[in-house]
């Protein structure tokens, strides 16, 4: 068989759309892992045009797969995704060695590309490029906000949620490959079902879930502050299988600056929300992103967002600077003013801040006896994660083998499986723990 390998870049929704496209193309090809340097027939690159960074990332894999095709360890490639969605005027003729360029909101032609014909059975089926206890689930695509620093809604296009039982089919399939976590994901996954059921029908979609059989953990990212559905709350706090976890990225606190970004909330609501988070849903682990260097944003601005990281005091919290991105409303409407030094010394300053924090809410976790779902098992260690832990993007708990606990069990067999531990050390992103029974 011939030997495609896939590269994807940016977030966890691409890794979603590129899974969808190996599972209608598996019976053509031998997939192989991203990473893996071997020749390769096809090399077909999910790109990211979310923000610069992004955008480098993404061109600089486009030229190394080209730079591989060049050097005969692969006859094609085939990039689709936002970069191409976003740039598809141009792109073509800047990178002529690249065989084929699609966007990111069909996948029908990148299927053909790859010479298999599109299969409504398939629609529902995942080649899982995660470890197969866990996977996404995107609930809808697009979004209808209009964020002044996002070029999401013109890259991605509207909102259009996912009907609810085509996504109790995709986590029954999931299930059946033996996923146990369902990590739910989309632009903006308190948005869905506006669009079909005239509601905010994520906490339904939640309970429906929930009822898959072989599914334990179900938890949520990408949920926007504005118009919150709080019932969604009460199935984190009485539905065992909604993790206590909550990805709600806030971006700022500051009222002129949330104003600026069109982020349709103020300081003293979003102040709420989280009040209303944590007490409603007791021992809630919150993530959340900020940005800095936004238009506008003056000492006065930033040091408020710094009072507010502080008395919030998120579980994890990420930052990003501020980056111009044509064709948004900031681009056209404010000057980028803030100079690149200043947005540095104000995201290291965040991120000290955040660092203290993370490390104090660890050292909180010693002594704690928890459930943790194993990812992994390297140098005789069990690579875990408890409920308040999203893979990839936040820390480990470690567990070292301990036979007089596991007995003769092959550690490999674990890999997916709950086991009980105890935390005994912590730093500022990793705890470690000793097993208590498996």
């Amino acid at each position: 068989m011939k030997k495609l390998q896939t590269v994807t870049l940016g977030c966890s929704k691409n890794k979603v759309d590129t899974e969808h496209i190996l599972s209608q193309v598996e019976d053509l090809y031998e997939i192989i892992p991203e990473g893996e340097d071997i020749p390769v027939h096809t090399i077909l690159l999910n790109t990211c045009g979310f923000i610069g960074d992004a955008k480098e990332e993404s061109i600089q894999a486009v030229l190394e797969a080209v730079e591989r095709k060049r050097n005969g360890e692969a006859e094609k490639v085939i990039v689709f995704g936002c970069l191409s969605q976003r740039y598809m005027s141009e792109l073509p003729a800047l990178i002529p060695e690249v065989d084929a360029w699609f966007g990111a909101r069909e996948f029908d032609p990148v299927i053909r590309e790859l010479g298999a014909e599109p299969s409504a059975e398939k629609s529902a089926d995942r080649y899982l490029t995660t470890p197969s206890h866990y996977a996404y689930l995107k609930i809808s695509e697009g979004c209808d906000r209009r964020c002044s620093y996002c070029a999401i809604p013109f890259i991605r296009g509207q909102h259009k949620s996912v009907p609810m039982e085509d996504l109790v089919e995709e986590a029954t399939r999931l299930a059946a490959k033996g996923v146990r976590e369902l990590i739910i994901i989309a632009q903006d996954t308190t948005y869905y079902g506006l669009d079909l059921y005239r509601r905010r029908a994520l906490a339904e979609l939640l309970q429906k879930l929930s009822e898959v059989e072989g599914i334990e953990w179900i938890r949520i990212h990408y949920s926007y502050p504005a118009s919150f559905p709080e019932d969604v709350l009460d199935q984190m706090a009485d539905n065992p299988k909604v993790c206590r976890y909550m990805d709600i990225p806030l971006q700022h606190i500051s009222d002129k600056v949330l104003d600026n970004m069109h982020r349709h909330v103020d300081g003293a609501w979003t102040r709420e929300l989280i009040r209303k988070m944590r007490e409603r849903v007791p021992g809630v682990v919150l993530r959340t992103t900020m940005i800095v260097g936004h238009p506008g944003e003056g000492k006065r601005d930033f040091q408020e967002l710094l009072d507010f990281a502080q008395e919030a005091r998120f579980e994890r919290l990420g930052a990003f600077m501020y980056s111009e991105e044509e064709g948004t409303y900031g681009a056209e409407n404010f000057k980028d003013t803030i100079t690149k030094k200043v947005k540095q010394e104000r995201l290291d300053a965040l991120m000290t801040l955040q660092s203290e924090i993370s490390l104090a809410f660890n050292n909180s976790r010693v002594g704690s006896e928890i459930e943790v779902i194993v990812d992994d098992f390297i140098d005789g260690v069990y690579v875990c994660r408890s409920e308040f832990e999203s893979p990839e993007v936040d820390g480990e708990i470690l567990v070292r083998h301990d036979s007089s606990v596991m007995g003769d069990i092959d550690p490999y067999s674990l890999i997916g499986e709950f086991i009980k531990v105890r935390v005994i050390g912590a730093d500022e992103y990793d705890l470690i723990a000793e097993p208590l029974e498996v």
